[in-house]
């Protein structure tokens, strides 16, 4: 680690390896020591091999990957159940999610990743671990703000749909399938920011033993409902939302009990301050997430207007990739934890290996995803609709969605990279500019000029490999020490030399 400092970051550490003098800045502190001096901080010190890094992010993965799979699951078992009672209720609750998706979960999933700047960096670099729960506390209050426009549009969507030209009965039982899950809404919300605060201290499987039994809950609980009560389609949203926050509450009971707690420290009137640092950051990942995803449902509305056949081939193709989606999303998520993790350390080399293990490791997924696509290609489609068009379109189309895999685990893996390092705008940016600019344009022009359906996954493949290979450029070029730098600014956390000594300064942004 020693090699990724400036000499005046060596002198600094050196100093404070050798104990904290009686100096005036040390007096005012009760305590002046920081997380280096805890047991897992010197374990970040020594900068991981790479294959150390592949390793240990292979093993953080897959239970982040487990627990967004099961958690997807809980929506599409409550569509499986209330489809049954009739093809409107279907299409109802369908379509309820999918709004639900662009709207409401992008605050879960795009505005906790404030946390993943935030809440990893402050576990190894603050000399106070209760500030993880400040943090914690922090998101539950901006994001519940963030939910409440979303809690509005969802209650008053009946015109907004009529508006985009839905189908009266459609756009009503929709409206009245999301002001039923509107509780439920804020649940997933907290469920996410539990599961990041959790993460931030290395503990990632938890998310995916409270899954393992909250699903078959939920099974149980929609079925109840439905049926047993006779709700119907009214039935699913409401066990869904409860489901939601049995999860959120599972979380902290074990948190509570078993593993987490001792970074929760009590409620804090400081989770009051810098709300405005923490909602930029939030708001950004809100972007960088919402960019990336409504591309996709304009490539599905657009895909509505090519005819019948198209529509069906590309609801096969996205209802896989929202499976598939899960793997990169997943990889992220463990490396934005790890990256954070070691930059609060102070290891700048062990950061930027991290990074690059992280592209390395979703590129090989990836590659795994696109030989298994293309091996049952003929096939996949049976799976979900026998009609011989939908299943010669998609085999088609699959090819270009396998090709994107590989794109698509690398923008994962590089966008957990920029959230660790704090640059969620520069993810936006590269998705906007990537997306808006051209593929998703090209893609429009090619599929209504005789490419059809694949016209319009052959501009995602391409918005993808842009996006992915802009960031792995940007996260390879970084000067990682810089970024060590910039992390402790954003905490509020500030290095001081006062001779031979050095103190560790909290100033409150944390």
């Amino acid at each position: 680690m020693h090699d990724a400092l400036s000499p005046r970051r060596k002198h600094a550490y050196h100093a404070h390896e050798s104990g904290p003098q009686p100096n005036e800045i040390c007096l005012l502190l009760p305590k002046c020591s920081s997380a280096d001096s805890s047991p897992s901080a010197q374990d970040e010190r020594s900068p991981p091999t790479f294959f150390a890094e592949l390793t240990r992010l292979t093993k953080d993965s897959i239970p982040v990957i487990l627990a967004y799979t099961l958690q997807n699951s809980l929506q599409t078992t409550s569509v499986l159940i209330v489809g049954r009672t009739s093809p409107e209720n279907l299409a109802a609750a369908a379509f309820s999610f999918m709004f639900a998706s662009v709207t409401g979960w992008m605050i879960a999933f795009g505005g906790t990743t404030a946390l993943d700047t935030l809440a990893s960096s402050t576990f190894t670099a603050s000399s106070n671990k209760h500030d993880l729960g400040v943090l914690l506390q922090r998101g539950f209050l901006v994001l519940g703000l963030f939910y409440l426009p979303v809690a509005v549009l969802w209650v008053c969507s009946e015109p907004v749909f009529l508006f985009l030209g839905q189908q009266p009965r459609l756009s009503r039982d929709s409206a009245r399938f999301l002001t039923c899950l509107v509780p439920g809404g804020l649940g997933y919300v907290y469920f996410e920011l539990m599961k990041k605060y959790l993460q931030a201290q290395g503990l990632m499987r938890l998310g995916t033993y409270v899954l393992f039994v909250t699903v078959p809950f939920n099974v149980i609980l929609n079925y109840f409902c439905c049926y047993t009560l006779g709700l119907g389609l009214l039935g699913a949203p409401i066990a869904t939302s409860v489901s939601y926050w049995v999860a959120f509450g599972l979380l902290v009971l074990y948190a509570r009990f078993v593993a987490g707690s001792e970074c929760w420290g009590g409620w804090s009137r400081d989770a009051l301050r810098n709300l405005g640092a923490f909602a930029r950051l939030a708001f950004l990942g809100v972007v960088q997430v919402g960019t990336e995803w409504w591309a996709f449902e304009i490539v599905a509305l657009a895909a509505g207007r090519l005819g019948t056949i198209p529509l069906a081939a590309q609801s096969v193709i996205m209802t896989a990739d929202q499976v598939l989606n899960t793997i990169p999303f997943g990889v992220g998520v463990a490396t934005s934890a790890r990256v954070g993790n070691l930059l609060g350390s102070r290891n700048a080399l062990g950061a930027s290996r991290a990074a690059n293990a992280a592209a390395c490791l979703s590129m090989m997924l990836g590659g795994i995803t696109l030989a298994v696509l293309m091996g049952t290609r003929h096939s996949f489609a049976k799976v979900f609709n026998s009609d011989e068009g939908v299943v010669r379109l998609t085999a088609e189309v699959l090819p270009w969605v396998a090709v994107f895999q590989v794109a698509d685990g690398l923008n994962g893996s590089c966008g957990g990279s920029l959230r660790g390092m704090g640059r969620q705008h520069v993810g936006a940016l590269v998705n906007i500019a990537s997306y808006y600019c051209g593929a998703l344009p090209l893609g429009m022009w090619l599929a209504f000029h005789g490419w059809g359906l694949k016209g319009l996954w052959v501009g995602q493949c391409i918005a993808l490999y842009l996006v992915g290979t802009f960031e792995w450029t940007i996260v390879a070029l970084s000067d990682w020490e810089d970024e060590v730098d910039k992390a402790f600014l954003r905490l509020g956390i500030d290095e001081r030399v006062d001779g031979e000594s050095v103190a560790v300064v909290v100033a409150g942004a944390v």
